[in-house]
């Protein structure tokens, strides 16, 4: 069976802020495999009907399975071509040919609303994350960057002194990015017209310490020594930088959730990279803070907390505040469970490798990690992006087996 949504989404002219928009009907992904998987955590609520099934699993209330969504699902690794789009204008491959910068992709109104579309269009996930980068507020902060193939992130004047630090403005989102804005908006729309799979809005920002770390090694980092040297060499300069990133992260959050997002992760890459003392220095008030913040404004809104390699500071991730803490694969769904307690919300945590296996081993991974996650409160997720080469038909079977669990 299968069932028709409208979309009101097309690149054929691209602009900064609008183009025309035309009308295109994709057909609905359909589930066809089930499992009956069981587990424990808090007693899940009564659940609303009027909120997508993402929101109603992380508040704990009643739902028949768990939401699925993964990190990186748009971009690099899907062909998107006719034969998994109908009636799509244009794939991520064509888009990259004709748009080869990643920023002019990702900072493009129709661009980053299409891309972010993409997975969804063909998987139908219960997660719609906006396509962008963690460093996208750099250029608004006076932060000069570009994001190179084959190369990464490359920050052009490298922050090392107080007075680099000084010259760090805070970020005013309205002003520096309001693409993003534009695009969220636009997003929520288009989710929100499907009605009969109803899925969230997520938006993400990159945590203090990561963001730090960027500037201060000039780009991707193997060893950090640059950032270690600043933090244990002149603690106060880098404090009143992470200072800066944490005031500008929170309002950059408020910003996607006055925009349409309904939930927001927070990627702190890299603070697994400190040793859980300076994680407590460096990282965690930092993230409380970004927390206690948004709280304030949005206290319905979910906050999700990602760091690879976190098995050793899982339990100061919880302390931070978040709702929900991503597991990465290195963890043990159940301990890691175990380790959070009830309260606290997990996504994760099946290895992107497992992608590149058996569809029947896909599905025992699918199975393994949503029963040690028990009934509730789990978001299934990778425990990282999609890795660039993964086969797109094991991304829509993890899917089909995804949608198809019933507690």
């Amino acid at each position: 069976m299968s069932s028709i949504c409208s979309f009101t989404s097309s690149i054929s002219s691209i602009s900064p802020f609008t183009s025309p928009r035309k009308s295109l009907n994709y057909n609905k992904y359909t589930p066809i495999i089930h499992s009956s998987l069981q587990g424990t955590v808090a007693e899940p609520k009564a659940s609303s009907v009027a909120e997508p099934l993402l929101l109603n699993a992380v508040r704990g209330e009643d739902v028949e399975r768990p939401p699925v969504w993964l990190m990186r699902q748009a971009g690099r690794y899907m062909k998107a071509d006719e034969i998994f789009i109908p009636f799509t204008s244009k794939s991520y491959q064509i888009i990259c040919e004709k748009h080869p910068s990643f920023r002019e992709r990702s900072e493009n109104v129709d661009l980053v609303v299409e891309i972010s579309l993409q997975p969804w269009k063909v998987f139908r996930p219960d997660g719609v994350i906006l396509f962008s980068d963690i460093l996208t507020p750099l250029s608004g902060m006076n932060i000069p960057f570009d994001i190179v193939k084959g190369k990464g992130p490359v920050i052009f004047n490298p922050l090392r002194t107080a007075d680099d630090v000084d010259q760090v403005r805070e970020f005013v989102p309205e002003e520096s990015v309001p693409y993003v804005g534009e695009a969220l908006t636009i997003l929520r729309k288009e989710v929100e017209f499907c009605v009969e799979n109803k899925a969230a809005v997520l938006g993400f920002v990159g945590a203090p310490f990561t963001l730090a770390s960027y500037v201060v090694e000039g780009g991707s980092s193997k060893h950090f020594t640059k950032i270690k040297r600043l933090a244990f060499s002149q603690p106060k300069v880098l404090h009143a930088l992470l200072q800066k990133f944490a005031t500008s992260m929170a309002k950059y959050i408020q910003y996607q959730a006055d925009s349409g997002a309904q939930t927001v992760q927070i990627f702190d890459s890299w603070a697994t990279e400190l040793s859980p003392v300076d994680f407590e220095e460096f990282s965690l008030p930092y993230l409380k803070q970004i927390v206690d913040t948004v709280k304030q404004s949005h206290p319905n809104l979910p906050l999700i907390l990602y760091a690879s390699g976190s098995g050793g500071l899982l339990e100061r991730l919880a302390l931070t505040g978040v709702d929900v803490v991503s597991l990465d694969w290195s963890v043990d769904m159940a301990e890691g469970r175990k380790r959070l307690g009830p309260d606290v919300a997990v996504q994760g945590n099946v290895d992107p490798g497992v992608l590149f296996g058996s569809k029947e081993f896909i599905t025992n991974r699918i199975n393994d990690v949503v029963k040690k996650a028990g009934k509730g409160k789990h978001i299934l997720n990778l425990g990282h992006g999609i890795v660039v080469g993964t086969p797109e038909e094991n991304v829509a079977h993890f899917f089909e087996v995804a949608k198809g669990i019933r507690y």
